[in-house]
């Protein structure tokens, strides 16, 4: 089963995504939470599979309380599920650890799709989310890499995973990521792989020996 816990400061709103949740066999809504504060209480007791959580909230937000959240359950899936995609929301949504970033007037196919494809290890995206970080993807390229995107390239490229990329840098992973993605925007390139031969290519990045 998918536990899933709701965070949302609406009750009308957590109570229609509870609603189109309902009669799914494989979907259960084990909690809700109205604030940032009570997300992070509820979840170290139900250890959710996913959680559903609402960007714009009073007192602790929802990328304040997610970056918190994974760094004490990182194996928890967040999804945010919010009215606002703007570039700076969606990299705040980024930089603290999201899996995905669905907007409130998706369907209730669109959400329980994205439910089951977090809790599978994917990232889901709003179509009309993707089409903003392909557009910084493809943006105009700076000329270099800053030190600290050099390095963080450096250790991916020698095999290190994100977690311990961070544990080498003395970094946390959700800052990691955020090194990561501006260099996928400054290289016009979508993975870590890629990102790694294209600035060898350029000379951004020194080859493996």
């Amino acid at each position: 089963m998918i536990s899933v816990l709701l965070v949302d400061d609406h009750p009308v709103v957590r109570a229609g995504i509870r609603g189109m949740l309902a009669g799914e066999p494989d979907i259960t809504v084990d909690g809700e939470a109205a604030s940032g504060v009570e997300a992070l209480t509820l979840a170290r007791t139900l250890r959710p599979t996913v959680v559903l959580m609402d960007l714009r909230m009073p007192g602790l937000d929802g990328a304040a309380a997610a970056a918190r959240l994974l760094a004490l359950l990182p194996d928890t899936r967040v999804v945010v599920l919010t009215t606002y995609e703007t570039d700076g929301d969606i990299l705040r949504a980024v930089e603290a650890g999201a899996a995905g970033y669905l907007l409130k007037d998706a369907s209730r196919a669109e959400l329980i799709e994205a439910v089951r494809g977090a809790a599978r290890g994917e990232t889901v995206l709003a179509p009309a989310v993707a089409g903003r970080v392909l557009r910084q993807l493809r943006g105009p390229r700076p000329a270099t890499l800053s030190p600290r995107e050099t390095e963080v390239l450096r250790l991916v490229a020698a095999g290190l995973s994100n977690v311990e990329v961070g544990l080498r840098l003395h970094i946390t992973e959700a800052t990691v990521k955020t090194h990561l993605l501006r260099s996928f925007a400054k290289l016009g390139v979508s993975d870590r792989t890629a990102a790694v031969t294209t600035a060898m290519a350029a000379g951004l990045l020194p080859p493996p020996g």
